[in-house]
């Protein structure tokens, strides 16, 4: 039996009833298994109160039925499909193509749910990219190819990767956007599918059998520190059980404290010391004790010398820097090489 949210699928299988879900509900199942880097992904390009929405939501899902699963990746297919259709050659092709594929009756149904959301606005893909990855992505392209890229992205989007540029590609691109005035859809076309092809080979869509509060721990363990405080600090008001659920397995760079000496000096095995001393500033006295004694005598000295040397350091910076150690403890939390006593848990015995 193939796959039922497969437009290859047999009439039979692709006949699925559609589970009445509210559209916030359906969001948190699609984020859920589409995995937590794409999710975190796709968290940074909503507003607060989008956010704030779907976390709760995500935490409430305790378990997911297949039935629900499959409806809901079904209809996301579905939609993708016809989005996809319709940007190629407009309503007329993409109903031929659904026709096609799924048969006149199925291809009617799909047009009408889609309804007004087939007014798909160009470069949809790159609205919702990360702002370094797509820089990184059109940096070398034709200043006239990152000029149309850029009048359709976000102001603030498009003011970050132009930024990003060389400073003559700036001058460039910043002349031909005010200069510019009406393009071709088929242009427009073109150059959208041609990005959103480089897209995709660098994302990906990676399918996780995830769910509830552990699921949505895996996403905040992606986005920033001020992204993660607001939405703790959110929950904390509208659902506070559920908050305290997510604190409990939610590790932060603090957290290394309730690791014991022997998990400790693992994690420093992988540990650039550049990062260490970066992520040890502005930290609490108990949290750099906790690497201090750790180490030689000697080591510690020299790792004080060089935080007291460096002077202050950007926030950004600091963040990042206790981000790649946090990932460093969850690779080796999940390879059993470390354990962390978290709060609440059965006690260890030596």
């Amino acid at each position: 039996m193939s796959d039922p949210a497969s437009p290859f699928a047999t009439e039979e299988e692709r006949d699925l009833p559609r589970v009445n879900l509210p559209g916030k509900t359906k969001a948190a199942i699609l984020l859920i298994f589409l995995g937590p880097e794409t999710s975190g992904v796709i968290f940074q390009s909503l507003n607060d109160a989008e956010i704030e929405v779907l976390t709760i939501e995500i935490a409430r899902q305790r378990k997911i039925s297949t039935e629900d699963k499959e409806s809901v990746l079904f209809e996301f297919e579905q939609l993708m499909m016809a989005r996809e259709f319709y940007s190629e050659g407009g309503l007329d092709y993409a109903k031929g193509l659904l026709e096609k594929t799924v048969g006149p009756g199925k291809a009617l149904e799909i047009l009408s749910r889609m309804g007004t959301s087939l007014q798909v606005r160009p470069f949809e893909a790159a609205r919702t990219a990360d702002p370094s990855q797509l820089a990184t992505l059109i940096q070398n392209e034709h200043p006239q190819t990152i000029c149309l890229i850029l009048a359709y992205l976000q102001p603030d989007k498009a003011a970050m990767i132009l930024q990003s540029l060389p400073a003559d590609t700036q001058t460039e691109i910043a002349k031909r956007l005010a200069l510019m005035d009406r393009t071709s859809p088929e242009v427009t076309r073109e150059v959208e599918n041609y990005l959103e092809k480089k897209l995709s080979a660098v994302l990906g869509q990676d399918l996780a059998s995830a769910g509830g509060i552990d699921s949505l721990v895996n996403i905040l363990n992606q986005v920033d520190r001020a992204t993660e405080k607001t939405i703790i600090e959110t929950m904390e008001v509208q659902e506070p059980s559920l908050a305290e659920e997510v604190k409990k397995r939610l590790f932060v760079f603090e957290d290394v404290v309730l690791i014991d000496d022997r998990g400790i000096q693992r994690m420093m095995k992988e540990i650039d010391p550049k990062d260490l001393s970066i992520s040890l500033k502005g930290v609490t006295d108990e949290v750099k004790e906790k690497f201090y004694k750790n180490m030689s005598k000697r080591a510690a000295e020299m790792l004080k010398e060089e935080m007291a040397y460096m002077g202050p350091v950007r926030i950004r910076d600091v963040d990042q820097a206790q981000q790649r150690i946090v990932a460093i403890v969850k690779t080796l939390e999940t390879k059993g090489e470390i354990i962390i006593a978290r709060p609440g848990e059965e006690e260890l015995i030596g």
